[in-house]
């Protein structure tokens, strides 16, 4: 796992249950802004068993409006993210949940809001069939981060959508 600071990976500290939290620092201090003049989407979804799906669906459709679905892997890769996200307010949550795309300055910043304070954690999975949506994340995004909002948190990624080589992955 990656720890460079403002990077926006997780850094994450060992906790008895053999999970990991959310750093504290510096990066997930501050709650980055989306850029102005953005392309905007927000939808809510009820807690049923087609939301996450749902929610990809409306993923796909935003970014074909976009004109950002043919961008190399980022609709996929947003999909993907945001199901992860939208089944972990599913299963932890367990309520209603709002995703939120904003698209500018080559930049596709997507939210998942829901009414859980708990933050999301990086669990070493192991052989389980669940426990790897936010290693996902870590991987995938350009960074990612979560803030508390109200009673609830929201937990966020972003991906480059310029299209050049190595737009979009955190550097090494």
């Amino acid at each position: 796992m990656r720890g460079e600071a403002g990077t926006g990976t997780l850094v994450g500290m060992l906790q008895p249950s053999g999970s990991r939290l959310p750093d504290a620092g510096p990066p997930y201090a501050e709650y980055p802004q989306p850029p102005t003049r953005a392309g905007h989407l927000s939808v809510d979804y009820d807690p049923r068993p087609t939301a996450a799906r749902e929610a990809r669906v409306a993923v796909r459709r935003q970014l074909e409006e976009w004109g950002l679905a043919d961008q190399g892997e980022v609709a996929y890769v947003a999909e993907l993210l945001v199901g992860e996200l939208a089944a972990n307010a599913l299963c932890h949550a367990e309520s209603r949940f709002r995703l939120t795309l904003w698209a500018s300055h080559g930049v596709l910043r997507c939210e998942v809001a829901d009414e859980d304070h708990r933050p999301p954690r990086l669990l070493d999975a192991g052989l389980s069939e669940g426990g790897r949506g936010m290693y996902l994340v870590d991987a995938l995004a350009r960074r990612w981060g979560c803030h508390q909002d109200g009673p609830g948190k929201t937990v966020w990624f972003e991906l480059g959508t310029c299209g050049c080589d190595g737009c979009g992955r955190r550097q090494p």
